[in-house]
C-alpha cells in the first residue's frame, strides 16, 4: 500500500481519496476505520442538543437503560444505549470497564490495582473508574500493563 500526504492551505476541510485497482477487505476496513475517525456524538443537557467529539468524552456509563457521556465540561445523556455507543466508540480507544460503563483509554493516567482482581483507573480529570474484574485483563493488555 502507498500513502501520500498533500498539503493544500486553500481546502476548507481535510480529503480522503483511495485509490485501488477493485474494492477489497483491506480497502473496506480502511474506509471503516477513516470513517470512524470523523463521527461525533450528540448529547442532551438542559434541553439542548450539544455536539460532542469523541476526544473529549472520558467515559459513559449506563443507569436504569439511559446511557451518560461525561467530559471534562460535564454530563449528557445520550440518545444511544450503552451497547450503539460501545459499536460506535469500539475502534477509537474506548472499552468496557463494567456491565455498565465504557472508559476512553486515552484519557487514563494511571492504573492501580484493587481487591478481588479489580482495577481502578485514574482519569485525566482525575475521576476514579473502578474496573471489574471480568473487563480487567483485557484492559491491562489495552494499556500493555502486565
Amino acid at each position: 500500500m502507498k500513502i501520500l500526504i498533500e498539503t493544500d492551505p486553500a481546502l476548507s476541510e481535510t480529503e480522503v481519496v483511495i485509490r485501488c485497482a477493485s474494492p477489497d477487505e483491506d480497502v473496506s476496513r480502511l474506509l471503516a476505520a477513516i470513517q470512524a475517525t470523523d463521527r461525533k456524538l450528540t448529547g442532551i443537557r438542559d434541553d439542548a442538543t450539544f455536539i460532542i467529539e469523541r476526544r473529549d468524552v472520558l467515559y459513559v456509563e449506563s443507569v436504569d437503560k439511559k446511557a451518560f457521556i461525561y467530559t471534562k465540561d460535564g454530563c449528557y445523556e445520550s440518545p444511544l444505549r450503552l451497547f450503539e455507543l460501545e459499536e460506535r466508540l469500539g475502534s477509537s480507544g474506548f472499552v468496557r470497564t463494567g456491565k455498565s460503563s465504557l472508559v476512553n483509554l486515552r484519557h487514563v493516567r494511571s492504573i492501580k490495582p484493587d481487591m478481588n482482581g479489580r482495577l481502578i483507573l485514574t482519569l485525566s480529570n482525575a475521576e476514579k473508574q473502578i474496573v471489574s474484574r471480568q473487563y480487567a485483563v483485557n484492559i491491562k493488555e489495552r494499556l500493555g500493563v502486565k
